[in-house]
């Protein structure tokens, strides 16, 4: 409820009201996007080419500077969690697991969100000793994003293969960052490549990322 009120991006959803309702539960009235998510979109309309790609990663880091410059944290960037509309605009949703950083910066430890999107970091803590980018797991989690919009699958794992929690631990702790196929742009691949770092630190921020040839030309995305 916190971060619903302190948001105002138009690249993060937006909060119109927060009401009790009869049962005693707290609704909460949110902006209507008429096109569903990310996940659904790869689900009706199969894999995304490059462009959209770009498209998509400039909205989501615009939406991602947004919350780490006003110190939040999302923890939960996946597919299933950016939200699109008939505008080709495209913003971030669901803070269920969010964190906003106190003044203490406080590490996020806590094994919450989606395992699989998680970084080496917060997979891991304790490889790292706490001391890691915390912001840095969000940027992690947009590459993995954005190589299951291209591939049409999870890239850390085989086509078909269901996670489970000690194969997503190997895969995301122990093994290499996943590459992308033969055939696509060096620009692609480098992008990918400053997301995908397995040390926080090295890790591209939001900021510069949107300075990256790849998402310098941001398209407009087209939905039918």
């Amino acid at each position: 409820m916190e971060i619903l009120r302190r948001t105002d991006s138009p690249h993060v959803i937006r909060c119109h009201a927060i009401f009790e309702k009869p049962s005693g539960d707290n609704g909460i009235l949110m902006e209507y996007m008429d096109s569903g998510s990310l996940e659904t979109l790869l689900k009706a309309q199969g894999t995304f080419s490059e462009p959209n790609l770009a498209h998509v990663a400039s909205q989501v880091l615009n939406g991602l500077n947004y919350l780490h410059n006003n110190k939040i944290i999302h923890r939960d960037i996946k597919p299933a969690n950016v939200l699109v509309n008939s505008n080709m605009e495209m913003k971030i949703a669901d803070f269920g697991v969010s964190k906003i950083l106190c003044r203490t910066l406080d590490a996020c430890n806590s094994y919450v969100g989606t395992c699989a999107y998680m970084s080496p970091e917060r997979f891991n803590p304790d490889i790292y000793g706490g001391n890691y980018n915390d912001y840095a797991g969000d940027i992690w989690s947009l590459g993995l994003t954005l190589m299951e919009l291209y591939m049409g699958h999870f890239p850390l794992l085989p086509l078909g293969q269901k996670p489970d929690w000690a194969t997503l631990m190997c895969a995301i702790c122990f093994g290499e960052p996943p590459s992308l196929p033969e055939g696509v742009s060096e620009e692609f691949r480098s992008f990918i490549e400053c997301c995908l770092q397995k040390e926080s630190e090295k890790r591209w921020t939001a900021a510069q990322l949107l300075t990256h040839p790849f998402v310098s030309k941001d398209p407009r995305i087209s939905i039918s």
